[in-house]
């Protein structure tokens, strides 16, 4: 299981003013985000009255049985076409995979409405391909919904590479380049890359991680947000001989 917490409300207002975004559709997640409460159909109506609250129509909302299977995503598209299509903007209430799942299942500008904080446990028969590493720290919304630090085999937030040839990766020679795609993807947008991607800070991402949501629940509330708790794992012999 994936689990989210929520992200900065005034970052996500500022994607959303970014474009001029007026309108709003909202996609939430059934599984991993219900089970976290950060992306049922609570934390959805929960969104959609803070959107309009700052003035912003929301012309529609969903909950994918499984944000991140592209299927049951576009589905779901389809059946909410007309209420996508009257939007100027679609907010993802899921992992960064779901969000990606979006961004590939609709041409409109697709943002992030939570952060990955980690991976609980998930086992599936079948075949799987990385979209998201849980940074905490998610970039999809400058790069139109495709992660450059999965996607990209050197992890590059920015690019391409000098190794880039006919839009294809010099390290997967069968793929499309990562910054290709994004780069691609923002020009039918309409939008742009605005300066350079700086640096992530991977100390932050120090492990283990913690979310409690059961304290909140049992006090009869959801939780409006959930800490991140870092453990930082003790000094080793290394370290001292350092």
């Amino acid at each position: 299981m994936i689990v989210t917490k929520p992200r900065n409300w005034a970052r996500i207002k500022g994607n959303l003013a970014e474009i001029g975004a007026k309108s709003v559709f909202i996609m939430g997640c059934g599984e991993c985000a219900t089970v976290a409460h950060t992306g049922g159909q609570v934390e959805v109506l929960k969104a959609k009255l803070a959107l309009e609250a700052d003035g912003y129509s929301v012309s529609g909302w969903a909950v994918g049985a499984v944000t991140c299977h592209s299927g049951g995503v576009k589905l779901d598209m389809r059946k909410h076409a007309g209420e996508v299509d009257a939007a100027d903007a679609v907010l993802v209430l899921s992992c960064g995979a779901g969000v990606q799942t979006v961004a590939d299942a609709v041409s409109k500008p697709t943002f992030p409405g939570l952060e990955s904080a980690f991976l609980g446990n998930v086992v599936r028969n079948g075949v799987f391909e990385e979209r998201c590493q849980m940074c905490g720290d998610c970039v999809l919304d400058k790069t139109a919904g495709i992660c450059p630090v999965t996607t990209c085999p050197k992890g590059l937030l920015n690019g391409p590479c000098g190794g880039m040839w006919n839009g294809k990766c010099e390290v997967l020679t069968d793929r499309e380049c990562a910054h290709v795609k994004i780069r691609r993807r923002l020009a039918e947008q309409g939008r742009g890359l605005k300066g350079v991607i700086p640096p992530k800070d991977y100390s932050a991402k120090r492990g283990p991680g913690s979310v409690n949501t059961r304290d909140a629940i049992v006090r009869g509330k959801a939780p409006v947000s959930a800490k991140l708790r870092t453990v930082t794992p003790p000094a080793t012999s290394a370290d001292k001989d350092a």
